[in-house]
């Protein structure tokens, strides 16, 4: 059983960087667990504090990460809760004392994660409900990096993007990847959700925004609109 996107895309996401605006965003997106989440770090340059989304996994990774570059973690984001997306979630918290955040929608996902872990053959990770629900258009994230929150169901039921508008990037969770869109045949999942969550939602974004899906390669908004073949007129899953 994988969580990998429709096509199975298993292209993995090693990179590191920044975006410059008014503010200096540090910026690490790095693949975590088995099946390589990649978990992505946002910092502020003068304020040194940090939000974590989708701290699957590799825990001790993620501390070493926001070490090195000084951070203090004030929250950890979840695009949806799947083991490879939140299994670390809480081990992180307890760690750093940072909240939470994941959308309410996805509890009943959380609740079977014995069985997720089943379906991967892994040890079962300890979860929570979160701290807060995170709900279409509320602004997450740090002083001087917030992003709004976009319910885009159909992976799971509570899914969720992070748009940074000042920075054009887009978290994207299972939603939408380099070529390809989020399976929709695990428990929850909705083919016409999330194509109605992606052309409404996402593809409205102006084509030069930065997506970071939870798997894989990075792309644009404006790339995926011209030549992913799941998006294309007359296409049904």
């Amino acid at each position: 059983m994988s969580f990998l996107p429709a096509n199975s895309l298993t292209r993995h996401l090693y990179a590191s960087g920044g975006f410059a605006d008014n503010e200096i965003m540090i910026l690490e997106s790095f693949p975590v667990g088995p099946l390589q989440c990649n978990c992505t770090i946002v910092g502020d340059e003068t304020t040194r504090e940090a939000m974590v989304i989708d701290p699957g996994d590799n825990i001790p990774e993620i501390l070493s990460r926001l070490a090195k570059h000084g951070l203090k973690l004030r929250q950890i984001v979840v695009t949806h809760a799947h083991i490879d997306h939140v299994g670390g979630a809480l081990q992180l918290k307890r760690a750093t004392g940072a909240p939470i955040l994941l959308n309410e929608n996805d509890l009943p996902l959380l609740k079977m994660m014995d069985v997720q872990a089943g379906w991967l053959g892994v040890e079962t990770p300890q979860v929570a409900p979160p701290d807060t629900s995170a709900e279409e258009g509320m602004v997450v994230g740090i002083a001087g990096h917030t992003a709004q929150v976009l319910r885009t169901p159909g992976h799971t039921p509570g899914s969720i993007c992070l748009h940074f508008a000042p920075e054009k990037l887009l978290i994207a969770g299972d939603t939408l990847f380099a070529g390809s869109i989020g399976r929709t045949d695990l428990p929850g999942g909705d083919s016409r959700k999330i194509l109605r969550s992606i052309h409404d939602r996402l593809l409205p974004l102006p084509d030069d925004t930065r997506v970071i899906p939870g798997h894989g390669p990075r792309t644009t908004i404006g790339e995926e609109r011209e030549s992913n073949p799941f998006l294309q007129p007359g296409v049904r899953l």
